[in-house]
């Protein structure tokens, strides 16, 4: 299956439209994810964010509308091609989704046991994925014997087995602490920047979108670092959202950390603290997303309320986004 089609985005929602029995939840949604982009999607309980990625993968259908994922009209596909489709696809789910019943390797394992693959050669790619998030020593181990983070840990190492072109990240931080939080925005990162993943990424937090958006992953050093000059694109369809105003930071003896925690705790900054350590945003040519990109989508009222980058809600004098913002204080 082809999975990148050169110069088009990885995914794209063109006038997309759900509705229930209680109304219509997503309203005309366009947007597009491209390769290596990770797009952050937020927005209160209700919002769409979910269902914006069951749609992406197949999961479930949209009453208009087009979506397309690595140069596929998902619409127009068989159930027996989005079964062989989604084996292409990563999928973290917010309580980990693990099979109560199986060793972590055996969790880990289970993409690879229906590609037939070889005891030997699926042992070796289960103990690479296993030391990708840092759990190699949890081989032998049950979910119940696990920490929720750990059993978020394994949905991640899981998604990554196939080293797969996109993932999508359903909540990943959600009832962890913030420490545990860090640790989970840190494997995103490392899987976008070492393995060039792009990322669907839904969340209420504000505070992860900050996350991706001002760290990366350091192969050379194998520690998280802030970004020194992000390129993201950024548009908005609020019409008093304000651009973001070029702000440039000393990053001289800016902080390193280890693979496990980002050097200036992203949780434990408020949005104002975030502002004003941001480094300095610019938009990318074309409006395009671009490798390494983090952008943010906020939804409301079954519309995208806000796209563009972490840094402009900040600067931001919308009420409504001021209102958001104030409640992941």
């Amino acid at each position: 299956m082809q999975t990148i089609v050169p110069g088009e985005p990885l995914i794209a929602f063109k006038d997309v439209h759900v509705g229930f029995e209680e109304g219509d939840v997503l309203r005309g949604i366009s947007f597009e994810v491209w390769p290596g982009e990770t797009k952050v999607l937020l927005g209160e309980g209700g919002a769409g964010k979910t269902l914006i990625m069951k749609l992406a993968a197949g999961l479930w259908r949209a009453d208009s509308g087009s979506i397309w994922v690595m140069g596929h009209n998902v619409e127009e596909m068989t159930e027996n091609d989005l079964l062989d489709f989604r084996r292409h696809l990563g999928f973290v789910f917010q309580e980990g989704a693990l099979f109560d019943s199986l060793t972590v390797a055996e969790n880990v394992a289970f993409r690879l046991r229906e590609e037939k693959l070889s005891d030997a050669e699926i042992d070796q790619r289960v103990r690479e994925a296993l030391r990708f998030v840092e759990l190699e020593n949890a081989i032998d181990r049950y979910p119940a014997e696990l920490s929720g983070g750990m059993r978020r840990r394994v949905s991640i190492a899981r998604a990554l087995i196939d080293k797969p072109p996109a993932v999508f990240y359903d909540s990943p931080t959600a009832g962890l602490d913030p420490v545990t939080s860090q640790t989970i925005i840190t494997l995103i990162l490392r899987g976008r920047d070492l393995q060039g993943v792009t990322s669907l990424l839904a969340t209420h937090r504000v505070q992860d979108a900050f996350g991706l958006a001002h760290f990366r992953f350091d192969e050379a050093s194998g520690r998280v670092v802030r970004v020194e000059d992000a390129h993201v694109g950024a548009r908005s369809n609020a019409p008093v959202v304000s651009r973001t105003d070029r702000v440039r930071r000393d990053n001289k003896g800016a902080s390193a950390a280890s693979p496990t925690v980002l050097s200036t705790p992203a949780h434990d900054l408020s949005p104002t603290e975030t502002k004003r350590e941001a480094q300095a945003i610019h938009d990318s040519q074309g409006g395009q997303g671009g490798a390494n990109a983090t952008n943010v989508i906020v939804l409301r009222g079954g519309k995208i309320y806000f796209e563009g980058a972490a840094d402009d809600i900040l600067n931001s004098q919308d009420e409504y986004l001021k209102k958001f913002l104030a409640s992941a204080e």
